[in-house]
């Protein structure tokens, strides 16, 4: 069956992304998975819902195979499966109730204490202006109320005295302030019972009890031993998981039997686990109940899983899958979904056929793509099950489109002259009512007018270098004007005209190249104050509200180059003067300000599906709009584009089925209105 495999990727070691997956674990999921003989889409979560719901109406799968963790807020468990709900797509894992209230720590200790499962006394933590000292005994433990992979559980924090209580909840509720959990310290053995529905039926899916063991030196250096954000995300080593655990007959029967009573009261499915505490006197206590645990390879879920004879990835998987489709009423194995005929994408291009070798050659082609560009974005499409159509867009495009039938284009064509080239494609396609993949006619005019671009986004307030156009090189100039400046073509791409000499530093060398850009190219020069401050561009993926992948910067490696710029021949080849930092190195605050940017500038000049905006900062350190690429490139490896997607997780192939998403989307939006206004037509004859 085809199956969506759902996750949040984790591009970097920070404390944000600390339950998210490795490319490593999605690779081995996605592997195991085609080995039992499922064909499977890997799809990352992270952006606006409406991204994630046009991949899977693109992709039409039978199940999806969630283990996506989302990033925000108290429900972010619990968004994706009750998506999926909605959308009438099986999935498996428990529902969107359950993650949401095993998230929420107080709520499942209530729910638990409720069957007679033990835990700890805890007091929640949200407002301290009502402060009140819990009456508990010491030492007690400050943990974050909705978060789970042991983030912002450290050593300290654990209280031994009443007096230091109140400044670590402060501290705590500061980083979480969603709410944060007071709990009794139990002190004792970390022991974890994992849940697999269809792996046992004596115990009803409760596997064996593990405990974690802990490294020597872990164990003699600190007072309190247990199992925090440190020693399970910076030294995985220190800590491994045995099964069974090794527990007197009696202790190990209450473990079970309390975690029999947990995973049904709160109905967990599928796949689970729950962490106990068991005290040195046999006393056993609750502490946290997941849903979702990790699936990569070599976690206590496989380890627990071989005592009960499924000592491999795949064998879970599968116990994992069956369950899913005996919970939603499906036949295993599940029938591929009878679906409509494949789709004919119409692929429309401009095919590079004279290629500049250095600075100052012919560059009148410069934004096509190459043969080699063509097979793999056509490649990429096919491999989806799509019909392509290969449309080049020459002036018999309007005759070709009128015989080949297509159902959505994939539109990179540039354009054939003037400085709305960019649009005639799009346009042609609105005037035939073909769905296309991105930006209308309208927004790919604008950003082409490099200098329309900068009023529209400094109209909505987002910042830009100052500049003035010129078309003879003979224009007055600003009187606020103020040097270094850089001249370059006001409507050109691919940093076509933008060489080391376009900075310039004072009046003559200006006037003299602006009037040789105008000449060369046909249209007015831009001329725009230079910004000495670092390069970044931003990639975005969706319709009205995008994801921002992470930020590429641009670094000039000579600390010596007065005045560095991303030139044209740069962008022919490999260039020892710079080099590609993505993710770019920025601190939070920095990295929140150009996403804000982009996607600012992304809205403001009405862009759609795929986009790629430039950026710089000045000597202030202000991030500052510099033109916005809604065509950009798609050279494989090469292009700006597909080296920021590779570094955030996205194979080549990933990259042309998110862009391709929305405008199957929107095919299939117009087929449902096309059958709307034909069942009301046909009412009205009815009638009369």
């Amino acid at each position: 069956m085809r199956i969506a495999l759902t996750y949040n990727l984790q591009i970097q070691a920070t404390e944000e992304e600390a339950e998210f997956d490795h490319p490593e674990t999605i690779e081995a999921l996605s592997e195991a998975l085609r080995r039992l003989g499922h064909d499977v889409e890997t799809v990352e979560v992270g952006g606006p819902a409406s991204r994630l719901v046009a991949r899977l109406e693109a992709l039409n799968p039978d199940m999806v195979f969630n283990i996506a963790e989302g990033r925000n807020e108290r429900f972010r468990v619990g968004f994706y499966p009750g998506l999926f709900s909605q959308l009438g797509i099986p999935f498996t894992g428990s529902d969107a109730h359950v993650c949401t209230l095993a998230l929420d720590k107080r709520l499942t200790k209530l729910a638990c204490a409720h069957v007679g499962v033990p835990t700890p006394r805890w007091s929640f933590v949200d407002d301290l202006s009502t402060w009140t000292p819990p009456a508990f005994d010491y030492p007690v433990i400050v943990k974050p109320n909705f978060e789970g992979s042991s983030k912002g559980i450290t050593e300290e924090s654990v209280v031994e005295e009443p007096g230091l209580l109140l400044a670590r909840v402060a501290e705590t509720l500061r980083r979480y302030p969603h709410g944060v959990l007071v709990e009794e310290y139990v002190s004792g053995k970390d022991v974890f019972v994992d849940f697999l529905e269809r792996s046992s039926p004596t115990t009803g899916g409760v596997l064996p009890v593990g405990e974690y063991q802990y490294a020597p030196a872990v164990a003699e250096r600190r007072r309190h031993l247990f199992y925090d954000y440190d020693l399970k995300h910076h030294h995985p080593g220190a800590v491994t998981a045995r099964v069974p655990a090794q527990l007197p007959a009696s202790v190990e029967a209450a473990v079970l039997r309390n975690a029999r009573i947990a995973f049904d009261a709160l109905r967990v499915r599928d796949f689970g686990r729950i962490d106990f505490r068991v005290t040195d006197s046999g006393g056993v206590y609750l502490i946290d109940v997941d849903p979702l645990p990790s699936l990569r390879p070599g976690s206590d879920l496989y380890v627990s899983a071989a005592q009960v004879g499924l000592g491999a990835v795949e064998a879970v998987l599968d116990a994992i899958l069956r369950s899913a489709a005996t919970r939603q009423g499906l036949a295993w194995p599940v029938p591929r979904r009878t679906g409509k005929r494949p789709l004919r994408v119409g692929f429309t291009f401009n095919l590079k056929r004279s290629a500049p070798q250095a600075a100052g050659d012919y560059d009148a082609e410069a934004e096509y793509d190459s043969p080699k560009t063509i097979a793999a974005i056509h490649d990429a499409i096919a491999s989806y099950g799509h019909e392509v159509i290969d449309l080049e867009a020459t002036p018999e495009l309007p005759s070709l489109l009128a015989v080949a039938n297509v159902d959505v284009v994939f539109n990179v064509a540039e354009g054939l002259r003037g400085r709305n080239r960019e649009s005639q494609v799009p346009a042609l396609l609105e005037l035939l009512d073909i769905p296309y993949t991105g930006s209308d006619p309208a927004t790919l005019s604008i950003t082409l007018d490099k200098v329309l671009a900068k009023r529209v986004v400094r109209q909505h307030g987002i910042s830009t270098p100052n500049f003035v156009v010129m078309e003879t090189g003979k224009e007055k100039l600003p009187k606020d004007l103020r040097f270094p400046v850089i001249v370059k073509p006001a409507a050109e791409g691919s940093s076509k005209g933008v060489f080391a000499s376009s900075v310039v530093t004072n009046e003559a060398d200006l006037r003299a190249t602006a009037r040789e850009l105008a000449t060369r190219y046909g249209h007015p020069a831009l001329v725009e104050e230079f910004l000495t401050g670092r390069e970044f561009t931003v990639a975005l993926l969706g319709e009205t509200r995008p994801k921002a992948l992470p930020a590429m910067e641009i670094v000039f490696i000579n600390p010596d180059e007065a005045f560095p710029v991303y030139t044209f021949e740069d962008k022919l080849e490999w260039s020892k003067r710079l080099r590609y930092d993505c993710p770019a190195q920025v601190d939070p605050a920095l990295g929140r300000e150009i996403e804000r940017v982009a996607k600012e500038a992304f809205a403001a000049l009405g862009c759609r599906d795929v986009a790629r905006i430039d950026l710089r900062l000045d000597a202030d350190g202000r991030v500052n709009f510099i033109e916005c690429n809604p065509l950009p490139g798609l050279t494989p490896g090469w292009s700006d584009l597909c080296l920021i997607s590779t570094a955030a997780g996205l194979t080549y192939r990933d990259l042309i089925g998110e862009i391709l998403a929305p405008a199957i989307r929107r095919h299939r939006e117009r087929q449902r209105e096309r059958k709307a206004e034909l069942a009301k037509a046909r009412g009205t004859l009815g009638q009369r």
